[in-house]
Formats: C-alpha cells, sequence, structure tokens
C-alpha cells in the first residue's frame, strides 16, 4: 500500500511540475470583439502587459511573429514591460519596443513597475532616467495621465497611471468620484474610448468615469489557475480576485483583462499560460 501511495505521489508531482514548466514557457492568443456607432473605422489592436522582460526566443523573435501574424494596426500596452529590480537589465526590453515601433504605432501606458523606476530615485538611483530615455529612442512617448487621439477612427486612447497608493498591499484604497477627471480629464464623448489602465482592480470606476473599453493587466491571471474557483492570487496578496483574466461588463463599459504575456516573482504559472490580445472594434451598424 506505501508503494502504491508513493508511486501516486511521485506521479502528480512528475505532471505538477511538467504543467509548470509548459504553462511558465507558453503563451496563447485571446480574440475579443466590440462595435460602436462612435468608430468611423475599424481598428485591430494588439494588446500587451506584463512582460516583465521576459523572452520568448532570441530577441523575442516568437513573440515578434505571433504580433506581426496578426497584422495589427496598432499596439497598446498595459503597463509591466519591465520590471523594478534594482540589477535588472532591459535593453533587450527596449530593442524589442524599438522593433515593434518600427512596424507599428505604440500607446504605452505606465504599470506600477516603471512607475516605481521614475519615482523611487533614491531605490532604483537612474534606473528610470535611461528607461525613459530608451523609451524616447524608440520613438515612443509613454502616455501618462494623457490621451491621443485619432480623429479618422473615430477613437480616443487614454493611458493612466495612478498613484502608488492604489497599489497597496491587501485592502483597496477607495477612489474619490473626481479622481479620474483630476487625472485624465473628461472623456472625449465624440470618440470610442480606450482606457489603458494597468490595475483592474478599478473597473467599476473607470466604468463611471466613461471608458467604452477598458485594457488592463497586473493580476498575472491569479498565478494558479484553480478549476471552477479562477485566479489564486492578486498582486496584493489578495486571495481569489475578482477581476483575475478574461471580459468583464459593467454598464455600457467593457474591460478586457489580459493574464500578462510574461512572469516575475514567482516565475511560476499553473493552468494559466501567458496570453497575447488581439482585439479588434468595428463600427456598429446603425
Amino acid at each position: 500500500m506505501l508503494e502504491v501511495i508513493c508511486t501516486v505521489f511521485f506521479i502528480l508531482v512528475v505532471i505538477g511540475v511538467w504543467i509548470i514548466l509548459y504553462d511558465t514557457h507558453r503563451f496563447v492568443v485571446r480574440h475579443y470583439r466590440f462595435s460602436s456607432e462612435k468608430m468611423k473605422k475599424p481598428v485591430r489592436m494588439v494588446m500587451l502587459s506584463d512582460l516583465h522582460n521576459y523572452r520568448y526566443g532570441r530577441e523575442n523573435s516568437e513573440l515578434l511573429a505571433a504580433i506581426d501574424k496578426e497584422a495589427p494596426d496598432m499596439v497598446v500596452i498595459a503597463g509591466d514591460m519591465i520590471t523594478a529590480f534594482k540589477k535588472e537589465k532591459f535593453d533587450h526590453t527596449l530593442r524589442f519596443l524599438k522593433v515593434l515601433r518600427d512596424k507599428y504605432p505604440v500607446y504605452y501606458a505606465y504599470g506600477n513597475h516603471e512607475q516605481k523606476i521614475t519615482l523611487s530615485k533614491g531605490t532604483y538611483g537612474d534606473m528610470g532616467e535611461r528607461f525613459e530615455k530608451g523609451l524616447r529612442e524608440a520613438g515612443i512617448e509613454p502616455l501618462r495621465n494623457a490621451h491621443v487621439t485619432l480623429p479618422d477612427r473615430g477613437l480616443a486612447i487614454y493611458g493612466l497611471e495612478l498613484e502608488r497608493a492604489y497599489f497597496q498591499h491587501f485592502t483597496k484604497k477607495d477612489m474619490p468620484d473626481t479622481y479620474l477627471d483630476e487625472l485624465l480629464g473628461k472623456k472625449d464623448d465624440g470618440c470610442y474610448t480606450v482606457l489603458l489602465a494597468h490595475n483592474p482592480d478599478y473597473f467599476p470606476e473607470y466604468a463611471k468615469w466613461g471608458a467604452d473599453l477598458v485594457l488592463s493587466g497586473h493580476v498575472h491571471g491569479g498565478i494558479v489557475r484553480v478549476p471552477f474557483l479562477g485566479g489564486l492570487i492578486s498582486p496584493a496578496l489578495r486571495l481569489f480576485p475578482k477581476y483575475d483574466g478574461g471580459l468583464y461588463t459593467e454598464g455600457n463599459s467593457h474591460m478586457a483583462l489580459g493574464r500578462g504575456i510574461g512572469t516575475h516573482s514567482p516565475k511560476v504559472r499553473v493552468l494559466n499560460p501567458a496570453e497575447l490580445l488581439v482585439i479588434e472594434v468595428d463600427r456598429a451598424r446603425g
């Protein structure tokens, strides 16, 4: 009997290790489609979040090939393409972003890791300055509580950068009703509004502000997907977060929440492969 138990345990361990290795080193492509009468011209976007300096193949060749295969009109980024570690090197990520920018328009909103290295110079030294310089040299201007309007498409893209207090552990900080207006201004009602917002916890507030579509990341799918229960834990160290990945609706607003295209601390995924999101928004027929 003991031998049987040991054998079963060994088999389960092997299966578990295989799942971890398999899910941690691959990504899947998810497609979402929306429509709106505000759109003048259809758009196809590839959305990246939470790369955390990860590489798929030499110089991210596998990820680039997957993006090229989707033939997007633009690439939008919902933050955390790098990791805020003191000795972290991000040159290869900047090269990857430069290749993307040479092929497509790139709209980049910061996540909490980009924010950390730019605001905490006492901890990270000149990492933030070097990263921002690299982005400029790549031709990318981050949308840090700013937006761009694409009138030919009827599209406005906003990049939100929340204060660090909104990324605290264990509890969710209340967001005042006027907070998003103070950061972003009033939304452009004449355009279909895409909000790149790294932290999905505030989706109801984003919807109330008026975002038609929120593109978010941060939660990494909960790291471990528990069947029937969803993602296990969020970066805020809350168990079974409400928003862990997929599509959500709040009134007339939608949120496509990616499970991240990379990993970090711990570099583990279980039943939870990384995701590359493809977002299509068509003009609705009246």
